[in-house]
Formats: C-alpha cells, structure tokens, sequence
C-alpha cells in the first residue's frame, strides 16, 4: 500500500494546471469571467488499486446516466471542497469518511455545465462494502489504476452540442462510457503517473 501511496502523492506533485471541458474546444469558451458554482469530487483509489466510479441515476436532471466520481456541489455545512467531496461519496456510495486517507487536492477542473469541480485525491483503505443510493446512483463499479494511468486508453471524441461540435476525452472500459469531465480528469492523472 505505501507503494502506492507514494506514487499516487508524487503524481499529484507532477500534475499541470486546471483542466477544463473547454480544453478541446476553445472557442466555445467565450470571453470573461464564468460564475462558477463549487463542486468536490473523490478520487477514490482503493488499496487494491482500483478506482471507484458511479453510474449516475437516468433519472437525474442533470447528467442522466453518466459515469462520474462520487461527489457534487459545496453546501454552505461543507468548509470547503474536500469535505464536499467526502460527505457525497458517503450519500452516494455509503463510503466511510474515515476510511479515506485524503492525498490532496488535484488541480481544478471547469465544466460545461458550470461548475468549478475540485478532484480529491483519496486511498481507501480497509476492504469497504459500498452501497449505491438509489436516487442517485444506478451502480458502481471500479476500475484499475493500470487501465486508467495508461494514456494510450484515451481517446478524443466529437458530438454535435449546442449548434456546434464538442470534443472530449474518453477512456472506456467493458460496458461502461467515461467521457467528458471525469475522463480529463482521469487523462491528468495519467499524466502525473507517467
């Protein structure tokens, strides 16, 4: 588990910048400042080097059916985006708070949708049995590091958004889908482990 402790922390080290959903289509950013609503995700990586990721409920308003790390906005009770982070993976995924060995911070992520996502970097330890929250989250599942940490898994694809095209980053494995903003998070990640 060190092992992989420590590489996770030197990864983190090594990562870029802020990452954006408009990093593959600039000019769909426009000009001057966002309002950006907060948001906490958790980087969950198991001790068995997995990482933990949801399939969010088709009957969610926003983001319908998409693979997504547990996680979403700041609340006024959170002090800040890893406390969001942690309270929404035990809502979601029934992940203990304490089970966590929070490494950090990655670097921001802004999304088309509006909000300023902040990734937390977490080892779960201990062999800890998640239960997805019906409401919203259809399932989890995880994935290994290895397959994640590889660049060559990741691809960029196009659809048509909003009277135009939109380019993302995908990354998938077996039946499930990951695009968009947790893909380009997982891609900077990747980076870092390289």
């Amino acid at each position: 588990m060190s092992d992989l402790r420590d590489r996770l922390v030197r990864a983190r080290a090594r990562m870029a910048g802020r990452t954006s959903d408009f990093d593959l289509n600039a000019a769909a950013a426009g000009s001057g400042p966002r309002s950006l609503r907060g948001a906490g995700v958790l980087v969950g990586v198991r001790e068995t080097g997995r990482v933990i990721l949801t399939k969010r409920s088709s009957a969610l308003s926003q983001h319908p059916g998409q693979i997504a790390f547990p996680g979403g906005k700041i609340e006024p009770r959170d002090t800040d985006a890893t406390a969001a982070a942690l309270r929404e993976a035990w809502e979601e995924t029934a992940l203990p708070p304490g089970a966590v060995d929070v490494l950090g911070e990655l670097p921001g992520h802004e999304t088309v949708t509006g909000f300023r996502m902040v990734p937390v970097l977490g080892l779960v330890r201990g062999d800890v049995d998640l239960r997805p929250e019906a409401g919203e989250v259809a399932e989890i599942f995880e994935v290994p590091l290895a397959h994640l940490a590889d660049p060559s898994r990741y691809r960029v694809e196009a659809r048509p958004w909003r009277g135009t095209v939109r380019r993302y980053y995908v990354v998938p494995w077996g039946p499930y889908y990951i695009w968009g903003a947790t893909a380009r998070i997982l891609r900077a990640l990747a980076e870092g482990l390289a």
